[in-house]
C-alpha cells in the first residue's frame, strides 16, 4: 500500500507512535509519506520506501496566524494524486483529520479514504474546548476508520464527544529489540556510583504530569536509599521543579537533562519509573521503561492499568497520593529481587502484549476495511 502519514513532528507520544509505526509499515513493505511542517524528530536514518514532504507555510500580512490548516490540505491533496496515495492516515484528530477531508473532498470523484488515530489530548483538552468540539466530532465521523490507543480513550471520546463513528482500540507499541536493559551502559556512570539507585521522569513537563510531585518523591526515597534522579524533557513546570529540589538541597542528586533523543538509553540504565499525571491516555514511556525490565509506579488514571498490572509490573496508586507513590517507590527499590521481578514481568509484557508484531497487523487491517468498504 501507498500511506501517507501525518502526525506533529514533536516529542509527543502521538508523533513517536506514528513515526514508529510508519518505519515498522516501510520495513514490512509498503510505501510511506509523511506529511508535516518538519521531519518528525524519530525519522532517523534512511529507507527506500520512506519520503518525507515538508508542508510549507506562507506568511501573510492579513493572517495573524499562518493557515497550516489550509496548507496541509493542499499538500495532502498533491502528494496523493502525484504519488497515488491509497490512504491518508491522520494521528490527532485536529487540525490534521479535518485537513485529510479537505484534501478527500478536493479530489473527488477520486476515492482517498481518512484514518484517524486519537491520541488523548486530541480529545481530553482539545476537544472538549466548546470552540473545537463540533469540528471534531465532524472529524472523527467523517473518517472513514478511527483507532483510540486504549479503552478508556474509547469510551472517552464517545461521551465528551458524542461520535457516532464505530472506534476500534489499537494499543501503542514499543520496538523491544531497540529498548532493552542495559545495566552495564557507560552513560551510567555519568550519573550514579555502583551502590546509588536510578528513578527517571520523561515528560514534557505540562502541570498534568506534576513534575513537582516527582521531585517530593525522590526527596523523601532519597532520605531512604542512596539514589539519584533523571528528569528528562522540558516545558513549563520545569522551572518549578528546579526551584523545588533547590528547596530540599538535593541538587547534587537531580539531574535535569532537557530533550533527548535516545530515550531508550535512559531507560535501560534506570531502576524506576516514576509517572505521577494526572491523566495518561495510555503511558507510552511507562510501556518503554518496562520493556527495558523497568518497574513503574504510576497513577491509577487513563490507560496506566490498560498497560501497568499493579504488584506485577509495578504499583498504581492514587494520582497526587505522593506518600503511597513514595511507599511504593521504596517498596520495589528496597528489595532487588521485588525489583529484578518486577522488571523481568514487565518486560515479558510489553514483549507478549505491545511489540510491533502484534500491533502493526491490526492498522493493516483497518486499511484494508476502509479500502475495500463502500464509499
Amino acid at each position: 500500500m501507498k500511506i501517507g502519514i501525518t502526525c506533529y513532528p514533536t516529542y509527543g507520544g502521538s508523533g513517536i507512535v506514528a513515526t514508529e509505526s510508519g518505519k515498522e509499515l516501510a520495513d514490512r513493505g509498503h510505501e510511506i509519506h509523511f506529511i508535516s511542517y518538519a521531519p518528525p524528530l524519530r525519522l532517523t536514518g534512511t529507507s527506500a520506501n520512506i519520503q518525507f514532504h515538508e508542508v510549507e507555510v506562507s506568511n501573510y500580512p492579513l493572517f495573524d496566524h499562518p493557515p497550516y490548516t489550509l496548507a496541509l490540505a493542499t499538500k495532502m491533496a498533491e502528494i496523493a494524486d502525484a504519488e497515488r496515495l491509497d490512504l491518508l492516515h491522520c494521528h490527532y484528530a485536529v487540525p490534521h483529520s479535518v485537513s485529510a477531508f479537505l484534501a478527500k473532498s478536493m479530489l473527488k470523484p477520486r476515492r482517498l479514504p481518512i484514518v484517524t488515530t486519537l491520541h488523548g489530548t486530541d480529545i481530553t483538552l482539545v476537544g472538549s474546548d466548546p470552540s473545537y468540539l463540533p469540528i471534531t466530532r465532524f472529524s472523527i465521523d467523517q473518517s472513514d476508520g478511527v483507532t483510540a490507543v486504549s479503552n478508556f480513550l474509547k469510551q472517552e471520546t464517545i461521551q465528551v464527544l458524542g461520535a457516532k463513528k464505530n472506534i476500534e482500540v489499537i494499543y501503542n507499541f514499543v520496538n523491544c529489540e531497540k529498548y532493552k536493559p542495559l545495566r552495564s551502559h557507560p552513560l551510567k556512570k555519568c550519573f550514579a556510583s555502583h551502590n546509588e539507585k536510578i528513578l527517571i521522569h520523561i515528560s514534557n513537563f505540562r502541570p498534568v504530569k506534576r513534575p513537582a510531585d516527582v521531585v517530593e518523591i525522590f526527596a523523601r526515597v532519597s532520605k531512604e536509599i542512596p539514589s539519584v534522579l533523571l528528569m528528562v524533557g522540558d516545558g513549563p513546570e520545569r522551572s518549578r521543579a528546579e526551584r523545588l529540589v533547590r528547596s530540599h538541597h538535593i541538587e547534587k542528586q537531580v539531574y535535569f537533562t532537557g530533550k533527548q533523543d535516545s530515550i531508550e538509553e535512559f531507560l535501560g540504565i534506570s531502576d524506576l519509573l516514576l509517572l505521577p499525571s494526572e491523566t495518561e491516555s495510555f503511558g507510552l514511556v511507562a510501556l518503554e521503561a518496562m520493556a527495558c525490565e523497568v518497574p513503574v509506579v504510576a497513577s491509577r488514571v487513563g490507560g496506566i492499568p490498560e498497560v501497568v498490572t499493579d504488584g506485577v509490573d509495578g504499583y498504581l496508586p492514587e494520582s497526587g497520593d505522593v506518600v503511597k507513590m513514595v511507599q511504593s517507590a521504596l517498596s520495589i527499590l528496597g528489595d532487588n529481587s521485588r525489583r529484578d521481578r518486577m522488571g523481568k514481568s514487565a518486560r515479558e509484557t510489553a514483549l507478549h502484549r505491545f511489540c510491533p508484531s502484534n500491533i502493526i497487523p491490526a492498522y493493516e487491517a483497518i486499511y484494508n476495511k476502509v479500502l475495500n468498504q463502500d464509499s
